[in-house]
């Protein structure tokens, strides 16, 4: 079935839009003016009003047409001389007038006058005319005023509504009045304003069927009905008016029509119907049933309308109103995803923000506790970072591998030291299950405790001096975070928040996991350095021990070490009181620098000390040669230089020290004299230890007078980049020429450090005072 036709204030359909005369795309546009002012004066039909009661309780009514003035139409029974239908607009005019009645009663009532003020029933009036069978064009009558109403002229016009006597004679009568405020001082503007309006009442189309008949057919129609369908009164008469149905005719429409008449009730509908020549219009149709005396059905009058231009522009106002709608709903939207985009970039900016603080907080973090291998500054690092951007107070705690406290940090924002450190004494020491902490390091899981007031307090502050210190320092919202770093649990971070607020959410969590994470390494790195610091002191007291005290002897030692990984390195000295009263002094160097070296060079200072102690030959150059074929024959070093002097005490008071010197390729050894003279002895020379086991070494023998001090260092103390050996040895020389006279060895000592090292060596270094 064809598209339903649209009501008016609807679209026009797209398909019956090109049919339409006038509209966009139409076949044709023929007499679109007359219709556009019949349609404007026709506007949308009005409410359907009931006329009449007769004796057997029939009632039937004429819609009117016209929206801008009322249209008052009679439909008269020419051989009775009565009225017997009227419309609302009629009612309006006579009142609610019992039908049928007589034509002159009825105009009575209504107070209907000639132009004169004599009444119509003394007159040839346009109603007896009509009744007579005469057809009035146009004739002016005057409407007495009333109570409800002014007064007001009004243009009569009537037809018979059958060509031919039959045994019903019905005539249509239709009255128009004159708008006041459109009407003229001018008699000749307001008679011509009522011809205006008979012309558009003439240009209405009227309609009577016969349902006594088979299918209802047309048995009259007006010349406007030829007019605007295009159908001749011949071609019209005895067909039913489905004819003017088509292909987009909506069968609602239709059907809507169809029931009315079969219930004998008055309709209008609007739908779209089709000229002779095939172009379509939209129509308006108002049918009511007509009833003789009897109450009997004798007819249907149609009243039909072009409301083309008016479906068309109610059309249009629509479409407007759908767009407008459409572009409101748009910009509705349009602000919404605005407003949405905005809320997103303002929650992107802040997201962004969020993770720029946190990138900042975690760099922060990683640079600050990395720089640090002290446990308590790291800890107290740890709480800076923590307090305030985090968290109201912090409170850290350090386990050892048994899970015992050994080190707590805490801070306030307010400060509050003493009730920190009644916590960390009261609480610390004795961390209940309860505790936060120690469920987060027992979980190795963050534990967030959303309310941590009143008796769960109790629960998890065993005693009543750290209870009444958190009730001071104020707790609301914890979570506490363990510390792991390479599998084991270091401690825990339990972070408070006194307010109500504030709170932790997901990301704060995640924030202070990872904070701690970074720093449980830090704290690994810690603990590791500690350990292997512990192992170097270790090494070095057994390697480096303390000097002997020897009568008549003073002393003293420095060892600094070049290794990142411990605090000895390859570079050794020694002091020994020998078996048959002589001094022996020592100092070497084994090749290398870090705990390797060390472990070589404990190696080698222990046979050096037995060759001294135990010699089968007591020269120095001989003690040395033993060694070298030790070293070699037994794989203790790689290479190794060495100095060793052997000093004889001297065999009467005031006479000299005898000292036997030999060097194995290592820097010259120096005599600081009582007066403050210094004296490199560069005569003492020889291969290193570890090259040529067959190598004989020479000794140097001299005499020193008592007071007179032995300096042996290693390389490390003379080397520099950019410079040899000989400046070097010329720089000691200077500081311990300008050391005081009478300085001790350990003054010495620390007069010969007195300069830049180059770290990239160790630097070990004895002074010995003979006498």
């Amino acid at each position: 079935m064809p598209q339903a036709p649209v009501p008016p204030g609807s679209d026009v359909p797209a398909e019956a839009a090109a049919l339409v005369p006038g509209a966009p795309g139409s076949a044709s546009g023929a007499d679109d003016d007359d219709r556009g002012h019949q349609a404007e004066a026709v506007g949308a039909a009005a409410a359907v009003v009931s006329a009449t009661d007769s004796a057997e309780g029939a009632r039937s009514a004429l819609p009117g047409v016209l929206v801008d003035v009322p249209v008052a139409v009679l439909v008269i029974d020419q051989k009775a001389g009565t009225v017997v239908f009227a419309n609302s607009a009629a009612v309006e005019l006579a009142g609610n007038v019992r039908l049928p009645v007589a034509i002159d009663e009825w105009g009575a009532s209504a107070g209907l006058t000639d132009l004169t003020g004599a009444p119509l029933e003394s007159t040839g009036s346009p109603l007896s005319q009509v009744a007579e069978g005469t057809p009035v064009a146009g004739e002016a009558v005057r409407l007495a005023p009333s109570s409800s109403q002014q007064e007001m002229t009004l243009w009569v016009t009537g037809f018979p509504l059958s060509r031919e006597p039959d045994t019903d004679q019905l005539a249509l009568v239709v009255f128009l009045q004159l708008d006041a405020d459109r009407a003229s001082d001018d008699p000749a503007d307001r008679l011509q304003a009522l011809r205006d309006r008979a012309v558009l009442a003439t240009d209405i189309c009227f309609t009577i069927t016969d349902p006594r008949r088979e299918d209802d057919p047309l048995v009259w129609v007006n010349p406007s009905f030829t007019r605007v369908t295009g159908y001749p009164y011949e071609e019209s008469v005895g067909r039913n008016c489905r004819f003017l149905q088509g292909p987009a005719t909506d069968p609602a429409a239709v059907a809507t029509i169809r029931r009315a008449l079969e219930e004998r009730q008055p309709v209008t509908e609007t739908l779209l119907n089709y000229r002779r020549d095939g172009t379509a219009f939209w129509n308006q149709v108002a049918i009511s049933p007509v009833f003789n005396g009897a109450g009997e059905l004798v007819s249907f009058v149609g009243v039909q309308s072009d409301v083309t231009e008016r479906v068309r522009s109610e059309g249009e106002r629509a479409a407007a109103f759908a767009a407008e709608q459409a572009a409101r709903r748009e910009a509705e939207t349009a602000q919404a995803y605005a407003e949405q985009a905005q809320a997103d970039a303002e929650r992107a900016r802040e997201e962004a923000e969020t993770a720029q603080n946190r990138l900042a907080l975690m760099a922060e973090a990683t640079s600050s506790l990395a720089a640090t291998l002290d446990r308590t500054e790291l800890l107290d690092r740890l709480a800076d970072l923590c307090v305030p951007l985090l968290a109201d107070w912090i409170f850290v705690t350090v386990v050892d591998a048994h899970g015992e406290v050994v080190e707590t940090a805490a801070k306030h924002r307010r400060g509050l030291d003493d009730d920190l450190r009644a916590i960390s004494t009261q609480h610390a020491s004795n961390l209940t299950p309860a505790s936060p902490s120690r469920q987060a390091m027992d979980t190795r899981r963050p534990v967030v405790v959303e309310d941590l007031t009143g008796e769960r307090v109790d629960s998890v502050f065993a005693r009543t001096p750290a209870r009444e210190a958190y009730q001071r320092l104020g707790g609301r919202t914890v979570v506490a975070v363990p510390m792991i770093a390479r599998r084991r649990v270091l401690g825990a971070m339990a972070l408070v928040i006194t307010g109500e607020d504030r709170g932790f959410d997901d990301a704060d969590v995640e924030l202070v996991q990872d904070l701690a994470r970074r720093a449980g390494l830090a704290l690994d790195n810690v603990r590791l350095y500690q350990a292997e610091h512990q192992v170097a002191e270790t090494l070095q007291r057994s390697l480096l021990p303390q000097l002997p005290d020897i009568p008549g002897v003073a002393a003293a030692a420095h060892y600094v070490s070049a290794s990142t990984a411990a605090d000895v390195g390859g570079d050794f000295y020694d002091l020994l009181q020998l078996p048959d009263g002589a001094i022996g002094v020592a100092i070497g160097d084994v090749v290398g620098h870090d705990v390797a070296a060390a472990a070589a060079m404990g190696h080698l200072r222990g046979l050096l000390r037995a060759c001294m102690w135990d010699p089968t030959d007591a020269d120095p150059a001989a003690v040395l040669g033993r060694v070298d074929r030790l070293v070699q024959g037994l794989h203790v070093a790689s290479m190794a230089t060495m100095a060793y002097v052997r000093a004889v005490p001297p065999a009467g008071e005031g006479r000299p020290w005898q000292l036997v010197v030999a060097n194995a390729g290592h820097p010259p050894l120096v005599l600081r004299y009582p007066d403050g003279r210094v004296e490199v002895l560069t005569a003492a020379t020889g291969l290193l230890v570890g090259v040529d086991g067959d190598t004989r070494r020479d000794s140097v023998h001299l005499e020193v007078p008592a007071g007179t001090t032995v300096v042996g260092y290693t390389d490390g103390l003379i080397e520099h980049p950019g410079a040899d050996l000989d400046e070097g040895i010329a720089a000691l020389v200077d500081r311990l020429r300008n050391a005081p006279v009478d300085a001790p060895p350990a003054d010495l000592c620390s007069h010969a450090v007195e300069t830049e090292l180059d770290r990239r060596d160790d630097v070990a270094l004895i002074a010995v005072r003979l006498g």
